[in-house]
């Protein structure tokens, strides 16, 4: 019998519910009184966020349309992360947005349809539920890209998002249709019981294109090269969204059909080394082509390249036919995600208010942040230490759990790699500490800190310390939400 239970997505829908009401508000209010859409969008994100919470812990599990949609503590703490991501990124946004005079009520009301679709991705039990999620925030960060109609950098960033973006998911699509030409369904458990251990080029190939569309969204070299260009183009706070939510929804997306798709299969020892290339080539080249950068956003595009390649690290555990070993794999993905939000987010906010007061993103202009700005300057360094794993910074415990994950199985040349790069990678992050630190800055203008974007940034660095010293709540709920999906 097939469940039609709407409260399986009271989630969703209070996120569509507001997301269509700010719009709304947005076009009744005149267009020079736009400022009370920054307290509805906090107030929105909160209520929705308590919610979440609630529903993590006392919701429970359950298939929506007999698994088109899986309402589990997995996708619950995804749901969570997105919040929070979204939370963050509107925190940094008041001063940033106000100059957006023509199209600022139609920008928050974007950010939250953005989380909506990455929501769904994290809950699609079903590759056609999976794909309308990732078209929906796809298409709303095309036009956010885009945001700024009279800046060439913008709109060019937008124009080669929108057509890679247009590809990659063509290519997922055709993935996606020769799965459902093999089964005849596109129910992810179906799937899998339908191909059982059949292997065939078709198959290979179908799970190819799949993970091939799946890396686009998660920067996953070879499908990085778009990164740089977008990251550096859109506006500040959409960059800080994009490298850090959306990336988080394609995990979502990935891990759960690695499960159900490849977990216990014969052809999931082929793709094992396939992830295992694609995971050390991602933390290589991402590490190694962040040090000739000039412009931070595009030294964020890289490092978001290199910590993808960190997060395929966990997710190669996976592939062990064990139940203890894939929840720990699984995880160090999600505090490992989380972790990643909220550092980055707190290295955005900073950009973002860089931007907003001197109209710059290059490294050379944060030489002397340090006395002009003494918050902003030990929020980003706190960020990029923990993104460089530095103990005791949360970013270390994140690390840690994902390479003990692998180690345990004999894949120590792995997690080599990725400690070798990670100690590298503090190179580049300690450079743009050196400028903000060391540098005189004269001749840029004072860049204090007020109102939310402080608030923004304060919560960002206390959590990224705390969680370091003491991971254990955040521990509980990854391994919670890994332990969900083996129910």
């Amino acid at each position: 019998m097939v469940t039609f239970e709407l409260s399986l997505l009271t989630t969703e829908i209070i996120m569509a519910v507001l997301s269509l009401g700010l719009f709304a508000v947005g076009l009744i209010l005149p267009r020079g009184s736009r400022k009370g859409m920054f307290p509805l969008t906090i107030f929105a994100i909160l209520g929705t966020l308590a919610y979440a919470l609630y529903d993590f812990f006392y919701g429970g599990n359950a298939a929506f349309l007999n698994g088109m949609y899986m309402h589990d503590q997995f996708a619950g703490f995804f749901k969570i992360l997105f919040l929070v991501a979204a939370l963050l990124v509107v925190l940094s946004t008041k001063s940033y947005v106000a100059k957006f005079q023509a199209y600022r009520g139609e920008f928050y009301p974007l950010l939250l349809i953005a989380t909506l679709g990455m929501m769904l991705m994290s809950g699609a039990g079903d590759l056609i539920t999976m794909y309308v999620g990732l078209e929906l925030m796809t298409i709303t960060f095309y036009i956010l890209v885009a945001y700024h109609p009279n800046d060439p950098k913008s709109s060019e960033a937008g124009i080669k998002y929108l057509v890679l973006g247009a590809t990659s998911s063509a290519v997922l699509l055709y993935g996606i249709s020769l799965i459902y030409g093999l089964t005849g369904s596109t129910q992810m458990f179906a799937v899998a019981m339908a191909l059982g251990t059949d292997v065939n080029a078709v198959t290979i190939l179908a799970t190819v294109m799949l993970l091939a569309g799946f890396g686009f969204k998660i920067s996953l070299v070879p499908f990085h090269m778009w990164a740089p260009d977008i990251y550096e183009g859109a506006p500040s706070p959409v960059t800080a969204f994009l490298a850090t939510a959306s990336k988080a929804a394609a995990f979502a997306a990935l891990v759960r059909f690695y499960l159900l798709m490849m977990y216990g299969q014969s052809f999931a020892e082929t793709g094992l080394v396939l992830l295992l290339i694609l995971a050390a080539l991602t933390m290589i080249i991402g590490n190694l082509m962040a040090f000739p950068q000039k412009n931070i956003q595009r030294l964020m595009a890289y490092s978001g390249i290199a910590q993808a390649g960190y997060i395929m690290v966990g997710i190669i555990a996976v592939a062990i036919p064990a139940v203890s070993v894939f929840v720990d794999g699984i995880k160090g993905v999600l505090f490992y995600l989380m972790i990643y939000v909220v550092a980055n987010l707190g290295a955005f906010a900073v950009i973002t208010h860089v931007a907003q007061s001197q109209g710059s993103t290059e490294i050379k202009d944060y030489s002397g942040l340090a006395r002009r700005s003494p918050l902003a300057a030990a929020v980003l360094t706190i960020s990029f230490l923990s993104l460089a794993g530095i103990p005791p910074l949360a970013g270390f415990v994140a690390k840690f759990y994902l390479f003990s994950a692998v180690v345990n199985q004999g894949f120590v040349w792995i997690a080599v790699i990725g400690f070798v790069m990670s100690m590298i990678s503090v190179y580049y992050y300690l450079s743009v500490v050196k400028v903000m630190y060391l540098g005189d800055g004269e001749g840029l203008p004072e860049a204090p800190v007020h109102g939310a974007a402080k608030f923004g940034m304060l919560l960002s660095m206390i959590v990224t310390v705390i969680l370091g010293i003491y991971p254990t709540p955040l521990a509980q709920m990854a391994i919670t939400a890994a332990a969900s999906l083996v129910k």
